[in-house]
Formats: C-alpha cells, sequence, structure tokens
C-alpha cells in the first residue's frame, strides 16, 4: 500500500526518517537480489530461477504444511543452512505471534549467530519487517510490536519466569546444561493454542536428541553438507570436505548422522553408560588432568577432572576443555583445580621443551604467593605418553570396561567427552587421538600408576611410571586425612 500525500504530510520529521530508510533498504534488497524465503514450486533446490532470481529456500527447508506437530527439528550438516532457515522461520512466526523466545548454546552464540550473524534475523528479515535490535534488553522489536527474546542455555535459570508463543532453539546439541535448560524452555511455552519450536542442529547421540527422534510430535527434516555445497566457498570444499568425508567425524558433521556405538571406536556408549552415577563418592584422591593443545587447526587443550574414591574405583566429573592460549589454558587448569578442590594437577609435555611445566608453576605461583614465598612446590605431576596412543589408552579401556570407571552427573556435562571416546576409530587417524580424550586417558592411567602400580604393570604396553607429584604441605594433609578416615572405616 502507497501511502498518500495527505498521510505523508501527517508525519513527524522522525517518521519521515525512518520511511525513507526504509524505502532505501527496500531498494537495495532489490537491487541486491534479494527475494522473498519461500518459494511455490514443490521441489524447488534453492537455486535462481524465473520468479525468485536471489537465493531462497529448498524444499526440505520449507517447514510443515499441516499442524500436527509440536517441534520441528532440521538436524543437517555443517553448511547446509540451518541457521538461515531458522532465522526466516523465527520471522515468520513474528508476524502474526507476539512472544518468541531465541535460544542459543551461549548468550554470545545467540547475539552473533542467531540474532546479527551472517545468517541471522537481522540478515534475513526484510527492509518492510526489520526488527530492532536493543541488546542491553536482549530484545528485538518488530514494526508490528511483536517481541523476540534472547537467551543462553548456559543460564537455563533466566528461562523460569517468562512465557513464549514460540521458540528457535539453535545448535541444541552443544547445549552445556542440555536436559535442564531444554525443560526450563519448554515449561515457558504456554501462551497461543499450539505453542512451537524449531530445533536447528548438527546432530550428536544424546539422549533428548534420540527422544526427539522417536517423539511422533516432532518432524525431523534430516540434511547434509552436499545438500548445499554449490553455495559455499570453494576453499571449504576443498579443505574441509574433502579432509573429512568418510571419516567418523564427517558422517556426524557432514552427512549429519546420530551416530553412537561404532565398530572400532575406542568405548562403546553402553559401557560408559552402565557404570554412570549421580553423585561424587568420598575422596581419596582428586585430579586434574590435562592434555595442551598442538600446532593443528582447532586443538583443543583438553582438561578433565575426576578421581579416586575410597571405593577404588576412578571417577570423572568435569570437562573443562576449550580451544586456548597458553596462558588461558593454565588460568582455566588452575580454576578447575580450586573449584574440584584437587590435590595434584597432571598433565603431558607433548613437546617435551618444558614450557607446559614452566606457564603452568608461574601461574600457580601468581595465584598462590604465600605458598610460594615459603619455598612450597607447585602440584603438578608430569606424565609420560609412550609412542602409540592406542597402546597408552588400552589399560584405561579395560578399567571402563570392568566397569571400575565411573562418570558422574548429567550426562550433557561430559558430552563432548563421551562423544570423543565413542566416535575416534584409532585404526582411522591412530596418530591423532582427541585432546579431550587424552586427557581422560592422562586421568585414570595416572590413578591405575598411583594406587594400582603392580595391576597397571601387567595390563599397560608401557613400563615407563609417572613422575612422582611435589605435592605441598596443604594438598599432602588432605590426602593424609582421608587415608586415616579410610582405615578408621576399614
Amino acid at each position: 500500500m502507497r501511502p498518500t500525500r495527505a498521510q505523508l504530510e501527517q508525519l513527524s520529521p522522525a517518521d519521515l526518517d525512518r520511511l525513507a530508510e526504509r524505502l532505501e533498504a527496500m531498494a537495495q534488497e532489490r537491487e541486491s537480489g534479494k527475494v522473498p524465503w519461500l518459494c511455490p514450486l514443490a521441489d524447488c533446490d534453492g537455486r535462481p530461477h524465473k520468479g525468485r532470481p536471489g537465493v531462497h529456500a529448498r524444499a526440505d527447508q520449507r517447514p510443515p504444511h499441516d499442524d500436527e506437530w509440536d517441534v520441528i527439528m532440521w538436524l543437517a550438516g555443517r553448511g547446509w543452512g540451518k541457521t538461515r532457515t531458522g532465522a526466516e522461520w523465527a520471522i515468520s512466526q513474528a508476524r502474526n505471534l507476539e512472544r518468541g523466545a531465541l535460544v542459543g548454546p551461549t548468550a554470545a552464540d545467540t547475539r552473533d549467530i542467531l540474532v546479527e550473524g551472517e545468517s541471522g534475523i537481522l540478515a534475513c528479515a526484510p527492509a518492510s519487517f526489520r526488527p530492532v535490535y536493543e541488546p542491553s534488553k536482549r530484545r528485538l522489536t518488530y514494526p508490528n510490536g511483536s517481541i523476540q527474546m534472547c537467551y543462553s542455555a548456559d543460564e537455563p535459570d533466566r528461562l523460569r519466569g517468562p512465557q513464549h508463543h514460540y521458540g528457535w532453539f539453535d545448535e541444541l546439541a552443544s547445549w552445556r546444561r542440555l536436559q535442564y535448560a531444554w525443560d526450563m524452555a519448554q515449561l515457558g511455552m504456554r501462551l497461543g493454542e499450539h505453542p512451537r519450536i524449531a530445533i536447528t542442529t548438527t546432530p550428536r547421540p544424546l539422549p533428548l536428541v534420540k527422544e526427539l527422534l522417536k517423539d511422533e510430535m516432532c518432524r525431523t527434516v534430516r540434511g547434509s553438507t552436499y545438500d548445499n555445497l554449490h553455495n559455499l566457498a570453494p576453499t571449504f570444499r576443498r579443505a574441509v570436505v574433502s579432509k573429512y568425508e568418510g571419516t567418523t567425524l564427517g558422517r556426524q558433521e557432514l552427512n549429519a548422522e546420530v551416530l553412537d556405538d561404532l565398530p572400532g571406536a575406542l568405548l562403546s556408549r553402553a559401557v560408559i553408560d552402565a557404570a554412570r552415577v549421580e553423585t561424587e563418592p568420598e575422596w581419596r584422591l582428586r585430579i586434574v588432568a590435562m592434555d595442551p593443545a598442538g600446532t593443528g587447526l582447532g586443538d583443543e587443550t583438553g582438561l578433565i577432572a575426576g578421581g579416586r574414591g575410597t571405593d577404588g574405583d576412578d571417577y570423572v566429573t568435569h570437562d573443562w576443555s576449550d580451544k586456548l592460549t597458553p596462558q588461558a589454558a593454565a588460568v582455566r587448569a588452575w580454576d578447575l583445580f580450586d573449584h574440584v578442590r584437587a590435590d595434584v594437577l597432571v598433565y603431558e609435555d607433548n613437546f617435551g621443551k618444558g614450557w607446559v611445566s614452566e606457564v603452568l608453576t608461574k601461574v600457580w605461583r601468581e595465584r598462590n604467593p604465600e605458598l610460594h614465598t615459603q619455598g612450597v612446590a607447585c602440584p603438578l605431576a608430569e606424565i609420560h605418553a609412550s609412542h602409540g596412543k592406542q597402546l597408552r589408552a588400552q589399560p584405561v579401556v579395560m578399567r571402563y570396561e570392568q566397569g571400575r570407571v565411573h562418570h558422574v552427573g548429567d550426562p550433557a556435562d561430559l558430552a563432548q567427552l563421551e562423544d570423543q571416546y565413542t566416535t575416534w576409530i584409532p585404526e582411522e587417524t591412530p596418530s591423532k587421538s582427541p585432546d579431550r580424550v587424552d586427557a581422560g586417558v592422562h586421568l585414570v592411567s595416572y590413578l591405575m600408576k598411583r594406587f594400582d602400580r603392580a595391576q597397571s604393570q601387567i595390563v599397560s604396553p608401557h613400563g615407563r611410571a609417572t613422575k612422582g607429584a611435589r605435592v605441598h604441605p596443604l594438598y599432602a594433609a588432605r590426602e593424609a586425612k582421608r587415608r586415616r578416615e579410610l582405615e578408621r572405616g576399614a
């Protein structure tokens, strides 16, 4: 509808400026070839054609036509177009519904990907229906008054009070507090006649993902990277797709397969689940295991916490692994150390140049100046790796299979570690094991060598012992107290 001259004369200068900006944006969109997202062709592949001269939705990127669903889950590989699909769906909901929730793995992800990303809402919304984003209020407001609130799955309690008509949940399989955040978000879907959720995620074999796949009210659309390969950069096709296609990681990240127990994988998920426990034990020794990042692109620093219980079993409680600089990795390692009240920090110096120990010691001294001035040694223990990562892991795998290693608490908290254990096939990449796996192996190996030396020498493929931990009096006294309590209990 075109405004009349009389209507234009009634507008304030500010309203006229906004109208001019919107008309200019619409003209720019038309010149750039931006077209409506949905296409009437039943089997459209999303490529430009008559009536849709620009990039638009493929048939599998459209929401269901019927109303017999509560959740739509686009389960697809990297580069498939999940973010664009979710953004367009959220925009379409805002045209008719008042309140929506946008939930990403972290607050930064919600802002940088769902809202401001290249395929996010601000980039996809047409000029005639572009929302105003207020970062301080975590809110988008559309011209019709509809609003969308931004949330982080890392802060599920923020979802406890608000209520919504619909929600877009991005990369749900990477939410750190998955079940709790999902529960809080679902409880807030209570406005209107039929609240709905759209999920866009790369798959991982998590319990919630498997439940949704079986749910009759959840429509699942599967897709692979290859569906949208023509829109991806040639360097991505050359450097990423060609590298990972045909591998286990490629099956998950490119083909979007929900992998579970794989032949040849280091561990089966059934083994991990069978020994899982809900609460921590009485501790005999608590440690943090660190596997420093290598020089490869995307390498992580593995940081796993756990220990030996008074029952003689080993427990894994925390995974704080991440992509970090050496300084940041050292700070995070000692943060985890203090968080779990550990006795010793175990690390492997993959590079043999001593810098790992130097950085860890330097950060510890900065955090504990009084202990340093008293001459107390840093509570570090170096574990030496043998040749052959699969051989090094075999004693640990055997202990898992005997039910002597327990993962503690919510499976989502250790999901990435478990994914690596159950999807790394040593025969495919014998010299390159995942960083979280390496840290987990260091943790259990150290405990076996410290407490079960005779047993570990029998099953270990190498006889090299771990260098003893130089534990300062504070932590030594803590361990001695636990041993006395254990002896009295026996």
